[in-house]
């Protein structure tokens, strides 16, 4: 049998809910006077110890008082039962005792009482230690409460940043093998870039190919890419000549402005590659250079991206530049997310030391792309990139 106190408040707003376990009606009505004039908390009163489980569980109280000597069961054996059960394991167990013992109180907290008190305390002392752990209670519960709603929202984030990387990667170019060959990887970072690359025959003589990389993570970013990606694949550029870089890029700086997306830029390495005349020209704005492998010539060749990112400021000209491109040399493409590493040491990599591993990579089925990367990992001792790569590696049949 029991007997209860309700006030107006509850968990939701005070969240002080006291919960006094005594055999003794005298004290249960002692204890709800003390606590009559306390308008924000709660009061219950179980005279049963055995139905203290139960009742706890279903009431669900933030302090719990605990007379030590009933029939039938011993208060001690009732804390470590409390502690036992996962609906109270961690709700504030205030000891009621009659006697200043120093066994008995060292044995209460050995079990798990956070408290211990000579009954009955001036209601001063103990309506302060109710709030007190209360307070410390619900603060605990609300921050395990955020804690849960902060790993649900970033499980909810990792997977949508996994399906928009998946549909980054369904949008990326099939593999060619015939008078071109390519081999690329692309690996999102877990926070997702803005990587994206392609490549199309203008006609049949001319390709195009390019790699570009937005600024910042997450979602925005990959859809920029995208959007992008499409622009030039599709060659929707108005006006504009697809077989000149240097008009590409100036048309996509214009098309792309920084102040029209969110204060997002993108850089670019844009080449068309003429399979009749064996030449490559290029563009580039903001990116890594394009590194070209002659297979007579033990330097690779740096094509340079002089220009700036794309969309920091409008009606700016970029310039096309030109190169020879002899039968069965390599141009590899790729975003900074592949060299800006850190060593074992603490150091940074350099972008001279990646194009010295590039150079020097032995190739396996025609491309050199695994070997790079596992290089790569190899240095930097990760498996993870912390910035999408992007790796495309043409070679010129």
């Amino acid at each position: 049998m029991s007997m209860s106190h309700h006030k107006q408040s509850n968990l939701e707003s005070s969240g002080i809910r006291v919960m006094l376990v005594d055999d003794q009606a005298m004290i249960g009505e002692a204890v709800r006077r003390m606590l009559a004039a306390e308008d924000d908390i709660d009061y219950r009163y179980c005279d049963n110890p055995l139905e203290a489980i139960e009742t706890a569980r279903s009431w669900k109280p933030t302090v719990i008082l605990q007379d030590l000597v009933m029939p039938e069961i011993d208060g001690l054996d009732l804390v470590r039962d409390y502690r036992a059960d996962e609906a109270t394991a961690l709700v504030p167990i205030v000891v009621l005792s009659s006697r200043e013992e120093a066994t008995t109180k060292a044995e209460a907290f050995a079990r798990g009482a956070n408290d211990y008190l000579v009954k009955l305390p001036d209601p001063v002392e103990i309506i302060a230690r109710i709030r007190h752990h209360s307070d410390g209670y619900i603060a605990r519960l609300q921050r395990d409460h955020a804690y849960v709603a902060i790993e649900e929202n970033e499980a909810h984030l990792r997977e949508e940043l996994s399906k928009a990387a998946a549909y980054v990667q369904s949008l990326l170019p099939v593999p060619m093998k015939d008078t071109v060959k390519t081999n690329w990887r692309f690996i999102p970072s877990v926070s997702l870039g803005g990587d994206a690359f392609g490549y199309h025959w203008l006609d049949e003589d001319r390709l195009a190919l390019f790699l570009l990389d937005v600024c910042g993570h997450g979602v925005g970013p990959a859809l920029l890419s995208i959007t992008a990606m499409n622009v030039i694949s599709k060659q929707s550029l108005p006006n504009v000549e697809f077989s000149d870089p240097g008009a590409v890029l100036s048309a996509l700086n214009n098309h792309f402005q920084m102040d029209d997306h969110q204060g997002m830029f993108f850089t670019i390495w844009y080449g068309v590659y003429d399979k009749k005349k064996r030449t490559l020209e290029w563009s580039g704005g903001g990116h890594p250079p394009a590194v070209l492998m002659n297979p007579d010539s033990q330097e690779p060749v740096l094509l340079e991206s002089d220009g700036p990112m794309i969309g920091a400021v409008k009606d700016l000209q970029f310039g096309t530049f030109s190169c020879e491109a002899a039968p069965e040399s390599r141009l590899v493409l790729y975003s900074d997310g592949i060299y800006e590493i850190k060593k074992p040491d603490g150091s940074l990599w350099t972008l001279g030391e990646f194009v010295e591993v590039v150079s020097h990579q032995p190739c396996q089925d025609g491309s050199s792309v695994d070997a790079i990367i596992g290089s790569v990992r190899a240095i930097s001792g990760q498996e993870l990139f912390e910035d999408d790569c992007s790796v495309v590696e043409f070679t010129f049949s």
